[in-house]
């Protein structure tokens, strides 16, 4: 239709809404969403932490190929990724450690594992080993409603079922003080965790009554414990 003098087009158009295109005058460009991390990514952070949690460990690329069960050439090229990404840091011939950005997103995924590990225990009938494998699945799929969900329906466990300290949503990783079993010689002991890396040693462990929170007499336990099973105890000296 052609303007008439009773419709008539006008001067200055008003400028277009801000939409998916355009922002409004002084507004600031919307910020990027953080990239989300895929469950490899997650599981490398993870274990970085993991190899220095209870000691001080230096953490080559060979030593993540091991614990993952990939190849040295894939781990290599997984740190410098995510070296790139900002959550590693891997100088020339030195050790590789997290970030602050890699710290966090670290202890997210340890809180996710061992608080599944924990509910898989106390309301699905899990034995303690058995859980680890499946909290490995499951922790790469839960949103953080429902780890939280879990957290409040546990009643805000502080430990896993086999001792690991379960980090704060704040980042509070909860760290405590132990020393392992094999290098301890005599008197009694707490026993405060006990190594998931082998579900024999768990069964072991179960079958002689040295799990968390039970006291031990140092020098006949270490006599009747397999010897795998006492260098994976960590305990707390009650006599020191």
């Amino acid at each position: 239709m052609n303007p008439t003098p009773e419709n008539p087009p006008p001067e200055n158009p008003p400028p277009p809404a801000p939409g998916p295109e355009t922002s409004a005058p002084g507004a600031e460009a919307p910020a990027s969403p953080v990239p989300r991390l895929s469950p490899s990514e997650e599981n490398y952070l993870k274990v970085v932490y993991a190899l220095r949690e209870w000691a001080p460990a230096d953490v080559t690329t060979g030593r993540l190929a091991t614990a993952l069960g990939v190849a040295p050439a894939s781990a290599t090229a997984m740190v410098g990724k995510l070296v790139s990404r900002g959550f590693l840091d891997h100088p020339p011939y030195g050790s590789v450690n997290l970030t602050p950005e890699g710290l966090s997103a670290a202890l997210s995924v340890v809180r996710r594992h061992r608080l599944i590990e924990s509910f898989l225990v106390e309301h699905l009938g899990y034995s303690w080993d058995e859980v680890h494998d499946e909290a490995e699945v499951l922790e790469h799929t839960v949103s953080q409603r429902f780890v939280d969900r879990i957290d409040a329906l546990l009643g805000h466990p502080t430990a896993d079922p086999h001792g690991d300290p379960i980090p704060t949503s704040q980042g509070d990783p909860r760290r405590q003080e132990a020393e392992r079993l094999d290098t301890v010689t005599d008197g009694e002991a707490l026993v405060v965790r006990v190594s998931d890396s082998s579900p024999d040693i768990l069964r072991a462990c179960a079958d002689a009554g040295a799990v968390p929170g039970a006291t031990l007499d140092v020098a006949p336990a270490r006599t009747v414990l397999p010897e795998a099973a006492v260098s994976s105890i960590w305990v707390r000296r009650l006599d020191a």
